[in-house]
């Protein structure tokens, strides 16, 4: 054991008439303790949310969607997906989209309307693990049937959340009137058309299993007019490379295509959450802003207090390094201490927290439907980090002013 930590834990550990400067010592412990427990569970609950939030929205959505602007669209669909093969990219869909008003017995309710190739679909969204009740094969276009014979109803999936707001299961009938209208001798009239439930999808996105009703593409062509697919939605192997893929397709498709990946479409709500994961970090590592000037104050209060025993020390020959080292190592316990424990507690805490699910949300407010808290090793790294940073500069002041103190002016009085 070298003589300045043997001096430190001395000088930590010490009572009776120390007591007072051991428990100034405690606080700052438990300060640090707290500020770096609060950071961790803070900074996992952001991480959280934000994994929680693209997690579901790319197991709703395509990775990237592609748009033709010229030449009429996306009208030869096998010859488009031809060109979307690209280094990355493991699916590619057509899909047409629109609006409308869903009824059912007296209730109605506006309702995105979808149309999907089923066999292609899967391939860029969860949908074949979503479906609840019902059956994604049932999603095919009716035969078609001659001028005597009456056609078939044509089938449609629905969200979770929309079915409930309709109170409709599956096997119920619906009418859906869009505003795509067709010309008639009292001016242009919404179309209505009958669809029977064929079954419920749950994405665990609210904003889609409230609004979207999926049909089949050759029904949606005909239904909303439209002459080919609005866009493709492609998926890729890895979703953190999707921006380098929309730039390789869009150098490779030219200017004729317009391609967007999931990253452009939440940009504002990415940034949103990133802002506000920073807002908490700098407003909880106040706490240990302040358990750093505990610090200061125990220690100070300590060189006060054991100003006779530097003396005698700096007679005895100890140098002024070891001085400095006895206040430095005394500083850098308390804040390893709290860090420490800190750090335990706040792992230990966001695992209890997310095993249990113990924080439940309203889906229909904040996407998801509970807390979660990811511990990330690089944020607790940089948290512990940081932490021990603040404790050893608090730590400068006191043990500068240890080692500076005059011998002769210490024992003049004793």
């Amino acid at each position: 054991m070298s003589f300045s930590w043997f001096i430190a834990r001395r000088y930590l550990t010490a009572r009776r008439k120390q007591a007072f400067i051991s428990l100034i010592s405690l606080v700052s412990i438990l300060g640090v303790g707290v500020g770096v427990m609060a950071l961790i569970v803070a900074t996992a609950l952001m991480t959280g949310v934000q994994g929680e939030m693209r997690d579901r929205i790319v197991g709703a959505t395509a990775h990237i969607n592609v748009y033709k602007t010229s030449d009429g669209g996306l009208l030869d669909v096998e010859r488009e997906i031809a060109k979307m093969q690209v280094d990355g990219v493991v699916g590619v869909a057509p899909v047409i989209l629109g609006q409308g008003l869903i009824q059912l017995a007296g209730r109605a309710v506006p309702v995105q309307l979808k149309g999907i190739d089923p066999a292609r679909e899967v391939l860029v969204t969860d949908l074949a693990g979503a479906i609840q009740q019902g059956s994604l094969a049932d999603l095919v276009a009716p035969p078609e049937v001659g001028p005597d014979e009456i056609p078939a109803v044509d089938p449609i999936l629905l969200g979770v959340d929309l079915a409930q707001s309709l109170n409709a299961a599956v096997g119920d009938t619906v009418q859906i009137m869009t505003p795509e209208g067709v010309l008639s001798p009292v001016g242009i009239t919404p179309r209505f058309r009958l669809f029977k439930v064929v079954g419920i999808f749950k994405l665990g996105f609210y904003q889609v299993d409230a609004n979207f009703g999926l049909i089949p593409l050759s029904i949606a062509r005909d239904f909303l007019s439209r002459p080919g697919p609005d866009a493709l939605q492609i998926k890729v192997a890895n979703i953190d490379a999707a921006p380098e893929v929309s730039a390789r397709l869009q150098a490779v498709l030219g200017a004729a295509y317009v391609s967007e990946d999931w990253t452009q479409l939440n940009e504002s709500l990415y940034a949103a959450l990133w802002l506000e994961k920073v807002a908490i970090a700098l407003t909880i590592g106040l706490i240990v802003m302040v358990a750093a000037l505990n610090i200061v104050a125990s220690l100070v209060l300590l060189v006060m207090e054991k100003s006779r025993d530097i003396g005698i020390l700096r007679t005895m020959g100890a140098p002024a390094a070891a001085i400095r080292r006895i206040f430095l190592l005394q500083g850098l316990t308390i804040g390893a201490v709290g860090t420490g424990a800190g750090t335990i507690l706040g792992v230990l805490v966001c695992w209890v927290c997310e095993t249990y699910e113990l924080f439940s949300l309203p889906g229909d407010v904040y996407q998801v439907t509970y807390l979660r808290f990811e511990m990330v090793p690089a944020d607790i790294i940089t948290i512990v980090v940081s932490a021990m940073l603040i404790c050893l500069v608090a730590t400068i002041y006191p043990s500068r002013r240890a080692a500076a103190l005059d011998p002769a002016e210490a024992l003049r009085y004793q």
